[in-house]
Parts: structure tokens; sequence; C-alpha cells
């Protein structure tokens, strides 16, 4: 009898001491719906992210590792306004899972929670890669982030009544640095406020427009088509008679049309890190807008 008592407790001390199964299992599309889902979720979920920062998020092919990664989420977090719009329906159809199918609690679009940029006029294959429903580079304007965290957080408190509270705590919780840390940006960014660029792809919008910043051309001569020779040539020829501060570039896009550009035309060439992981200080969220306001204020002097 003593032996199986014996037997028991050390069974119930290994279930003990063993790791609690995750709250929640995320699918995050790109790298700072990953980061806003850590802060949010905290150490009990488990997040895999399905891009980086050095890939463009237009040309994401739906690889096997991806839809069998998507077999299990409970949750997945993805941009939405048509961005994944080439890869992610596939994704979610092989998957077989019925959790994070679009329209289910389970498959969340922070596009859904923000007001969209640049809504096209009429739709026209002729004008390149336009999205139908607007930008959907969101993430580049905290006030953003700060509604799709909140719309995020009341997800997850939904998908996982258990641990709501810790949900809407650590919500609350990133909201307040981050309105704080916003406040500081804006403080910081004061002199960027005019200042004009020309940008590779029109992924920067939102950021530009919260810094009050200037885009006076694009790399692209239509979105999603790369730099021609004709279209730099115009372009310098713009910049000679209305001068641009610098050429800003996401860290995915190719380095050579932005550098020619800048080069003849005297002014500087900026990489910024576009998402979290897009450069080595720009680990986290609150990294990410760090780096690339010094960047840009580099830029400016």
């Amino acid at each position: 009898m003593n032996r199986i008592v014996k037997s028991l407790l050390a069974m119930a001390a290994l279930i003990a001491a063993s790791p609690a199964p995750a709250a929640l299992n995320i699918f995050a599309c790109e790298p700072e719906w990953g980061a806003l889902a850590k802060e949010l979720a905290g150490e009990k979920a488990s997040i895999y992210v399905a891009t980086t920062a050095l890939q463009d998020p237009h040309r994401i092919e739906a690889r096997p590792s991806l839809i069998a990664r998507a077999r299990s989420a409970d949750l997945m977090v993805c941009t939405g306004a048509q961005l994944e719009a080439g890869w992610l329906p596939l994704v979610q159809t092989q998957s077989g899972n019925p959790k994070i199918q679009a329209g289910r609690p389970g498959y969340f679009e922070a596009a859904a929670f923000v007001a969209l940029a640049e809504k096209p006029q009429r739709l026209d294959r002729a004008l390149g890669d336009v999205h139908a429903a607007g930008n959907p580079h969101v993430h580049l304007d905290p006030r953003n982030i700060a509604a799709a965290a909140t719309a995020l957080g009341e997800r997850m408190a939904a998908l996982d009544p258990p641990q709501a509270a810790g949900y809407a705590e650590r919500t609350s919780a990133f909201l307040d640095r981050w309105r704080r840390a916003a406040a500081r940006w804006e403080k910081e960014a004061t002199p960027l406020r005019g200042v004009p660029v020309v940008v590779y792809h029109k992924n920067l919008t939102y950021l530009l427009n919260w810094l009050g910043m200037r885009e006076v051309g694009t790399l692209e001569p239509k979105p999603g088509l790369p730099p021609s020779t004709s279209h730099l040539g115009a372009l310098l020829a713009q910049l000679r008679r209305e001068p641009a501060r610098a050429v800003v570039r996401a860290a995915y896009n190719e380095p050579r049309a932005a550098e020619w550009l800048a080069g003849h035309a005297g002014i500087r060439s900026v990489l910024v890190p576009y998402t979290v992981g897009g450069t080595e200080r720009a680990r986290d969220l609150f990294g990410l807008y760090d780096d690339t306001i010094a960047r840009l204020l580099e830029a400016a002097k």
C-alpha cells in the first residue's frame, strides 16, 4: 500500500513540475503582430511568426511549413486589407483548421480596427499592385498599434476565458507604456515635420503622415513594379528642381536603386527597419520606433 501511495505522490509531483501547456497557440502573419501578441499574451502563449523583416510581405509563398503551423493555431493574427491575399487563403484552406478561417473568432485582422489611407478611386491593373481596401501597411502609426492592441487583447480574452484577467492586465500595461512612448517619439521627431523624402514603395505612408513628413516620389513607377531606368531619370530631374532630404527604403527593399538616386542627387539613402527584426535595434515594437525615428533624424540633419 505504501508503495502505491508513494507512486501516486511521485506522479503528482511530476505532473506539478511539468510545464503548463501554452494558453494560446498563435500564428502571426508578420513580425509586428508577433511582437504585439507577445506583449499581450505573455510567456504562456506559443507564438509562431510566418515571415521575417527581410521578406517582402506582398510576396510570400504558402509553404508546407506554414500550413503545418496553421493546423494547430488557436489564433491567427494578420494585417488584412489584402496584404496577405497571395498566400494566406491557401494556408488557411490547406490547414483544415476551422478556428482560423475568415470570419471565425480565431482569425484577427489588424486593419479592420483602423482607418485605411489611400483607398483607390477606381481599380485598374494598369495602375499596378493597388490594394482595393486601401494601404495595408498600418503598423507604422503608433495610434494604429494602440487600436489593434485593444481589439487583440479582447479577442485573446474571449478565446481563453480562464486567462482573461491576465490578457486585460497585460493589454492595459502595454497601452500605458505605448502611449507614453508615442508622446516621446512625437516630441523627438519634431524636426522631421515638413521634411521631403523619396520612398521605395508606399509602405511608409502611415509613418510619414504621423510624423508630418512629405513623400515627393517613389522609386517604383507603379506599386509593385521595380524601378526602371527611365523612371529613375525622371525622379532625378525632379529632385534637381525640387530637392528632397533623403531616399528612404525598408530593410527588405533592394538597395541599388535607392543608392543610385541618392548618390546622383547628392542626398542620403536611409534604411529603416520597417518591422520588428529589420535592424539590430528593432527587436520589439518599441525598438522598431526608436530606431526608425533615430535613422530619419540622422538623415534630416
